[in-house]
């Protein structure tokens, strides 16, 4: 945190407004409007390349080692080009742009062409890709959005994906490896950028920015539309919350995949709005590759870091023992963030720890709760917590609604920054909202305080993933599946919860590296222990897991078992391993039992 500014003055402090319902349903709000701000992304980079021209928006690391930097000012040029380009090639609101490789300033300028001239653009998983067999839910994709070009970064790595989803009437643009008879990313940057003027010149708070596939993972993947006026009404939301960004731009370094919410939407655009600065990441929270990611913290002073648990697993060893990558780390930092699964309770005390030790002063760890369809800020948490897990509270100009359902409380929201649905689903869009027009999430949540809710939520499980023992006791799968992963010790990496109709809960347990490297015999004895002692601090059958099987197998992207995120989907390997679930019921195989 920037030390002339205290917490109170970085950071919102709302007040609420309640109305409670005879059926126990909750709708809760923030007091006064969402701040005013510019109806399209568009209007932010014209702001930023005029106000601070020579200001650097994006950067990566080139060949030779050295930050390739876009400043502002080259930035809005290259994206009247490109769009001149893509408008050229017959591009527009019905037939987008889509982006098949990863994180790249060619990719984000792309990005920056399509807002700035209202050509929709989707940016999709490069496992769909590259790592999945058949293509399957790339072809889905491909018949929803019905592209007019597809970009890859490198036309030999992609040949495959392309050739499965290729048209006639599709054009093929990419940077390296140039396809015969496809586009060369460098040629469309010699367009004249006066071919773009009138396409801006018509882009409103309506127009489509980008489609966002979620998963699939029940199904094909749904293409959400997220509208300027969704995205920037987010991140009006965003500078409420994180008052700091509105005095300090942010400098952001990041790894995470530009076709999730996250980063695509909340980090990056946290960025271009306020000014800042966004250095790309070309390592992650992986062995080998987190020596990139570190490399680039000792030059890189961030003022708002995010990463996922186990990128912070990963760091907080490198934190504690590198004292010249702590002072670089904490020099300008706001505030860390994390997403995407629960933190374990060791990692947030040291996080914390090394934070206070190396700046003096408390520094802000935090989580908050969106979707895809929320843009994604929704919920967000700033005040100082002992324990990880508060998600926070909703964010002002949206109404949050919490119903009664299985024993817990389901959330929904209504606001700006709602998705107006999804692409050429109707069926889906309707069933996504309920009566009164607010968007049903899935998510349970639990309040920190039953008698004050504006001291936040915990996050309480998908109530689709939920189940009830033979008892009739609901199972809060989230919530058990967290508490085991973080009682055993470092001795997996996830697990499945099982036990649907049964009396007992069970889990399918997927092994760390470090069970992994274990002798077979000391392994089995060591998850016995650690099962037996999580079984014993539990409170109840609906949380104490008594069985187990070790997953022999990693989970199948293209079964669905895992998003490339590397979520697991619990529905659909609960489903696929019916067997195995059974057998160990059975008291067949080698069964854990506490």
């Amino acid at each position: 945190m920037n030390l002339q500014h205290s917490m109170a003055e970085d950071f919102w402090n709302p007040v609420f407004d309640y109305e409670t319902r005879d059926d126990g349903t909750v709708i809760m709000r923030q007091q006064g409007d969402l701040p005013a701000h510019m109806p399209t992304l568009a209007d932010y980079l014209d702001k930023w390349a005029d106000a601070t021209p020579d200001q650097t928006w994006i950067a990566r690391r080139g060949a030779d080692g050295d930050w390739v930097r876009i400043s502002y000012a080259d930035a809005r040029d290259k994206a009247r080009r490109l769009g001149a380009a893509l408008l050229g090639l017959g591009l527009g609101p019905d037939r987008p742009l889509l982006i098949m490789s990863g994180n790249s300033l060619e990719h984000a300028l792309l990005g920056a062409a399509c807002f700035y001239t209202g050509v929709p653009y989707a940016p999709v998983s490069p496992a769909y890709s590259l790592v999945s067999k058949d293509h399957a839910k790339l072809k889905d994709i491909a018949t929803t959005l019905k592209p007019g070009a597809l970009f890859a970064e490198d036309g030999a790595d992609f040949e495959a994906a392309l050739a499965a989803i290729w048209a006639e009437d599709r054009r093929v643009i990419a940077l390296n490896n140039v396809p015969a008879d496809a586009i060369a990313y460098d040629d469309l940057l010699a367009s004249d950028p006066a071919g773009s003027d009138a396409a801006r010149a018509a882009v409103t708070g309506d127009t489509v920015v980008k489609y966002l596939f979620t998963s699939g993972s029940t199904g094909s993947p749904k293409a959400v539309i997220n509208t300027n006026r969704m995205i920037c009404a987010m991140q009006a939301m965003v500078r409420d919350c994180y008052r700091f960004v509105q005095h300090t731009p942010p400098v952001v370094l990041d790894w995470a995949p530009w076709n999730h919410t996250a980063a695509g939407n909340k980090v990056s655009y946290l960025v271009m709005t306020n000014g800042g600065t966004y250095y790309i990441d070309d390592g992650k929270p992986a062995p080998g590759a987190i020596d990139e990611t570190i490399r680039n913290l000792h030059e890189i002073s961030c003022t708002w870091y995010f990463n996922v648990p186990v990128g912070w697993d990963r760091l907080i060893e490198e934190l504690e023992t590198d004292e010249a990558l702590a002072r670089t780390f904490f020099a300008r930092l706001s505030m860390m963030f994390y997403a995407g699964a629960g933190m374990a309770q060791q990692t947030w005390d040291r996080l914390r720890a090394i934070g206070r030790k190396t700046t003096g002063h408390e520094v802000l760890l935090a989580t908050s709760l969106g979707a895809t369809e929320t843009a994604p800020f929704a919920l967000a948490c700033t005040e100082v917590q002992e324990k990880s897990g508060n998600v926070g509270v909703p964010a002002k100009g949206l109404s949050m609604k919490l119903v009664p359902n299985g024993g817990k409380l389901e959330l929904r929201l209504k606001g700006p920054s709602i998705t107006p649905g999804y692409l050429g689903d109707p069926v889906k869009t309707a069933e996504a909202f309920d009566e009164e027009g607010y968007y049903m999430m899935g998510d349970a949540l639990r309040p920190a305080d039953p008698d004050d809710f504006s001291k936040g939520f915990f996050f309480d499980g998908r109530v689709a993933e939920n189940f009830k023992l033979n008892t009739g006791t609901w199972v809060a799968v989230g919530a058990v599946r967290a508490a085991l992963v973080d009682a055993m010790g470092g001795l997996i990496r996830d697990a499945v919860i099982v036990g649907e109709d049964e009396a007992r809960l069970g889990a399918l347990l997927l092994l760390s590296d470090k069970a992994k490297a274990m002798d077979p015999a000391a392994r089995h004895a060591a998850l016995s222990a650690k099962l037996t002692e999580a079984a014993g601090a539990a409170t109840g059958s609906a949380s104490r897991v008594r069985l187990a099987v070790v997953l022999e197998e990693d989970p199948s992207f293209d079964k669905g078992e895992i998003t490339e995120k590397g979520s697991l989907n619990q529905r659909a390997l609960r489903g696929n391993y019916a067997g195995l679930v059974a057998a160990m019921y059975a008291g067949e195989g080698a069964v854990l039992e506490a």
